[in-house]
């Protein structure tokens, strides 16, 4: 037992879609274990072997994805994302039954759940990591109905964790900051990125391309990244995303392709790099800013909260971004060159601290 509580074993359980709230997850594993707590992670596929290349000693359990599924068409995802409530909720509806089983097998005393609706309990605390209080829609009307529903989830937990910064000098804008909040306890904890900057960096890459996000979206941007790579003369590393795969890449001398590299490699690899390119998923988004990085933004079609984020970071200066269908890898090499990139102030934070005293305080609430 941790001395410093009435707990010992915390279960961490991110959301698949994507990679983005499994890497976010890393640093708040990384304090959990300096602070001799037993961390559990429960996830599958390609999340959980991630997790796994990041802890191989920790333990893992498998706990089934909502397995959502995406269109081709930007247009058509709110109609396929809709079709797809009925699943969604029966999985949030089972991940339920499930934790109650697992609290009990595995001697859990607290639950993160990263954007994971069903895994909330009255028998021990839960929180609830996320950075989209509002979810963007297209029509008013529809955001406030997103938001009601998703308040209806986030307030059955004992407290929800915001990877942003209070104030207005923050990250998400609007998405974390929203007029009306959600009425279980809402902590702002600061940055998340499991990067740490390197004192001195020998710079190897124009630029890093970094893959991500779902299916057949990551696809078709590779696609169009494959059209041109080839014929650039600048040194260039992608990294597909795909840490599964074994596949290799015949290219020319100034192109390094990786299926994947875990985060130490990433971060190495960023700092190495003049730009960045990659999605404006908000994880990635806090990883480059954590790096003081220069990035090119390319939002994934149809998902809101990435499009209002890139326009948003964009306005400010802070980045570079470009829609996908009009992506042109020459084209937008040159035209960022002429970009004038601003870098922003933001507060540094102590995410051991934080997490630390948030532990505590949701240990004094459930006594």
């Amino acid at each position: 037992m941790n001395k410093k509580f009435n707990i010992q074993t915390i279960l961490i359980a991110p959301l698949d879609w994507g990679f983005g709230h499994t890497t976010r997850c890393i640093p708040i594993i990384q304090v959990l274990l300096q602070n001799n707590f037993t961390v559990i992670i429960a996830a599958s596929g390609k999340q959980k072997i991630l997790l796994q290349q990041e802890f191989p000693s920790l333990t893992f359990i498998d706990l089934r994805g909502y397995n959502i599924s995406y269109a081709k068409n930007k247009f058509l995802l709110p109609c396929k994302i809709l079709m797809q409530v009925p699943k969604i909720l029966l999985a949030i509806r089972n991940e339920k039954k499930w934790l109650q089983f697992a609290i009990e097998k595995y001697k859990i005393d607290v639950v993160i759940s990263d954007n994971r609706y069903g895994l909330h309990s009255t028998k021990i605390p839960c929180v609830f990591i996320t950075h989209q209080l509002l979810v963007k829609m297209p029509f008013k009307w529809l955001e406030n109905l997103a938001q009601k529903i998703n308040y209806h989830f986030i307030n059955k937990f004992s407290a929800s964790w915001i990877p942003d910064f209070e104030g207005d000098k923050n990250i998400a804008g609007k998405l974390a900051h929203p007029s009306k909040m959600p009425s279980t306890a809402v902590s702002y904890i600061g940055l998340l990125s499991r990067f740490s900057k390197i004192e001195e960096v020998v710079m190897q890459y124009n630029y890093c391309i970094i893959l991500s996000g779902p299916e057949p979206q990551r696809t078709i941007l590779e696609d169009k990244i494959f059209a041109e790579i080839n014929t650039l003369k600048e040194n260039i590393l992608l990294i597909r995303g795909k840490p599964d795969c074994n596949k290799t890449f015949k290219t020319p001398d100034n192109i390094t392709i990786k299926n994947h590299l875990p985060g130490n490699e990433i971060s190495k690899a960023m700092q190495e790099s003049n730009f960045i390119i990659c999605r404006s998923g908000y994880t990635t988004v806090m990883e480059f800013l954590s790096l003081h990085k220069k990035a090119i933004l390319i939002p994934t079609p149809g998902q809101t909260e990435q499009e209002y984020l890139a326009k948003k970071l964009m306005q400010q200066q802070w980045c570079f971004s470009i829609e996908q269908k009009n992506f042109q890898l020459q084209k937008i090499l040159a035209d960022v060159k002429l970009f004038p990139f601003q870098q922003p102030q933001l507060t540094e934070n102590n995410l051991q601290n934080k997490i630390v005293e948030l532990l505590q305080n949701l240990t004094i609430a459930q006594d």
